[in-house]
């Protein structure tokens, strides 16, 4: 049997980095762990080929050379997949789907899509491919369960190049314990935390390690410490391994605003190699946090939370959204105070949009308040329902904060409050392609970028070698990240 996995591409959105990769002569900011790691459930004796369209061509000749075309994709791939749907129809090539895009609306694949696997493919593709090998594939695999990891196979990194991607994946567990009303994790997932067997993690390090890879790799968890006391069983296996390869890897991850609250959770993650991750912050707006269920944010000073993060070494990547029913006009403005306060660089600001099958999609829906299916890019300045405040203010506020904290001078104030507050652990390697990235933004921000973003790049440059030089390549690379994320606001 031969298949191709094909692997959508990605528009310019606030993570694609697209205006940064050119920086650091990459193709891709990620590898499409999702479908290497289907690859490695499907059988030993079937030739396998991925196409992955963000660093690559989908030509008709890799389309007639498969018997299947296996597609995965997220909601903000659905141009692409579509794309890829159409192609393959005009070629008669059949196609097996899954994944995050073909969960939500299934239904709008039915009469496109030959098999559709849906749910966790731990319990949905053994079945779907016994019975294939019997004739009588069914359109249609489902499960309501939800599988232990154990089963979960090495992904197949052989079918890619890695050398062109920004960084690695790996996946430690799946679900997450909150129920924040706008997320679709629960959905996918539950609320049960699964973790793989430690033995399995660093089994993936050890894959990753031996195809020479020593540079970022990316934790994709929705919540990585959804279950506390099994990661504090699995980090120090992390940290032996880590100091025993001498620190090949910088670990990135996502995680709630309780990771602030343990003092031993943070210490093993910082020794184990984190140096980065996200936590949905959302909103200071406490009466927002209660109406979408965000708990654990609630009645507490996240600002002194981030700066805890900091302090021992953590950069903290955050989310933030706009539209709640409880949001007023003032939203906007106390917004950028919180962001600018926290010294949160890498700040993604959202309009609150309802994904499929979530509990905001389901409340908006019997209200007779959805009126449009969401884009999967909540950054696009788009909504998909009736919001309480008028719809052109929340749009014009939205741009206005989003074009405010990515300006020069707020982009500034927040790289130097970053600064003063973080300490990093150790010194990291710097890789060739990053001595590269730095020239390049001496050229192309110091030397060709307008007036008020080169002087603020060059008052970053002394400032951060001046007095912050054990942190003078985070500062740069926070200056390049902020090149695209002001490209981004740019088209909003």
């Amino acid at each position: 049997m031969k298949i191709l996995l094909v692997h959508p591409e990605y528009p310019n959105t606030f993570w694609s980095f697209k205006h940064v990769l050119r920086f650091i002569s990459k193709k891709a900011a990620f590898p499409p762990l999702g479908l290497l790691t289907v690859a490695g459930m499907l059988p030993r004796d079937w030739d396998l080929r991925l196409v992955d369209l963000n660093i690559e061509r989908l030509r008709d000749l890799d389309i007639k050379w498969a018997d299947y075309i296996m597609i995965s994709g997220m909601l903000i791939q659905q141009k692409s997949v579509d794309q890829i749907i159409e192609r393959c129809q005009r070629l008669n090539a059949k196609i097996i789907a899954g994944g995050p895009l073909f969960n939500s609306c299934p239904e709008t694949y039915m009469e496109v899509i030959d098999h559709l696997i849906l749910n966790e493919a731990e319990l949905t593709l053994p079945p779907f491919l016994e019975d294939l090998q019997n004739g009588v594939a069914r359109e249609v695999y489902r499960s309501d369960e939800f599988p232990c990891l154990s089963s979960t196979p090495l992904p197949r990194w052989d079918l890619i190049k890695i050398e062109k991607y920004a960084a690695l994946m790996i996946q430690c567990s799946r679900g997450c314990p909150f129920d924040c009303e706008f997320c679709d994790i629960t959905a996918l997932f539950g609320r049960n935390p699964r973790l793989k067997e430690t033995d399995q993690l660093i089994a993936e390090l050890e894959v990753i390690y031996s195809l020479g890879w020593r540079d970022r790799v990316f934790i994709v968890d929705d919540n990585f410490i959804g279950h506390k006391q099994k990661i504090k069983a699995i980090l120090p296996r992390m940290i032996a391994w880590m100091q025993e390869h001498n620190y090949p890897f910088l670990f990135m991850t996502e995680a709630s605003i309780n990771l602030a609250d343990d003092d031993e959770l943070i210490e093993l993650m910082v020794q184990a190699g984190f140096d980065t991750v996200f936590i949905g912050l959302e909103t200071p707006n406490d009466e927002s946090l209660r109406e979408c269920e965000k708990n654990q944010n609630c009645s507490r000073d996240m600002v002194a939370a981030i700066q805890k993060l900091q302090e021992c070494g953590l950069q903290v990547l955050g989310g933030y959204i706009v539209g709640f029913d409880n949001d007023d006009e003032s939203i906007f403005s106390r917004q950028i105070n919180f962001i600018q306060e926290s010294g949160v660089v890498t700040a993604m600001v959202g309009l609150l949009n309802a994904l499929p099958n979530t509990k905001l999609w389901h409340r908006l829906k019997k209200d007779n308040r959805l009126v449009l299916d969401t884009s999967g890019d909540n950054t696009d300045g788009s909504i998909n329902f009736i919001p309480k405040m008028d719809l052109n203010k929340l749009v014009e506020g939205y741009r206005q904060v989003v074009k405010t904290i990515y300006s020069p001078r707020h982009i500034y104030q927040r790289v130097s409050k970053f600064l003063e507050r973080y300490q990093p652990r150790r010194k990291r390697r710097v890789h060739f392609y990053e001595i590269k990235a730095f020239l390049r933004s001496i050229f192309y921000l110091g030397i060709l970028g307008n007036g008020r973003s080169q002087w603020y790049f060059w008052k970053m440059f002394a400032k951060s070698i001046l007095f912050y030089r054990g942190a003078f390549s985070e500062a740069m690379t926070l200056m390049i990240y902020c090149h695209h994320f002001r490209k981004v606001a740019e088209k909003v």
